[in-house]
């Protein structure tokens, strides 16, 4: 007897047919997303920084506190990626937990929530930086990570899309999310250790 997030898995992982009108709901999710992603690009551009926006009481300083709340969204993020492969029944198990597929929606959302502090700070207190190649990379990934998960959630409410998209869809926000980290809270560690 299958349960009943085995019953999703194989209704997305069957091959179905993509519509045009599938690809033009794809194509506006991916739009939606690009949109968002250069609103917040120019926002952080055109924005006086203040450097400063947010701190914790118990953190030495606010890149602590952004360093600590990243590492909670990306581990999470992991948690997202093996339950998805575990939903997609690409992992070496026969049955997959009938909470896992809640698990992976409030996983998202807590991850997308450990990192909104983190945004608000980059955007709000130091803006789209340049200074070199790692910082640079940094705020574009930033802006692209919250394009990337507007794209994905648009995603979520089209029907009929091709079984590959929303695996593509997720593993790209996997990704930006993870360079993201690694240059900013990476950085932060191997600079200062792990404080807090």
């Amino acid at each position: 007897m299958h349960s009943e997030i085995d019953s999703d898995a194989d209704t997305v992982a069957a091959v179905r047919p993509a519509s045009r009108g599938s690809a033009a709901g794809a194509l506006g999710a991916v739009l939606a997303g690009a949109l968002v992603a250069v609103a917040l690009g120019a926002y952080a551009q055109v924005h006086e920084p203040r450097f400063f926006a947010l701190n914790i009481a118990g953190f030495s300083s606010p890149a602590a506190v952004k360093s600590w709340l990243a590492t909670v969204a990306v581990a999470l993020g992991v948690f997202q990626l093996l339950s998805a492969m575990a939903m997609y029944r690409l992992l070496p198990r026969a049955r997959t937990p009938s909470w896992l597929r809640s698990a992976h929606i409030w996983s998202g959302r807590l991850a997308v929530l450990a990192s909104v502090p983190v945004a608000v700070h980059c955007l709000y207190a130091l803006g789209f930086q340049t200074g070199d190649q790692r910082v640079l990379f940094h705020s574009l990934f930033g802006c692209f990570f919250y394009g990337a998960f507007v794209t994905k959630m648009v995603l979520l409410t089209r029907a009929r899309l091709a079984a590959w998209v929303l695996p593509i869809a997720g593993g790209l926000l996997f990704f930006v999310l993870v360079y993201t980290w690694l240059t900013s809270a990476l950085w932060f560690f191997q600079l200062k250790g792990l404080t807090i």
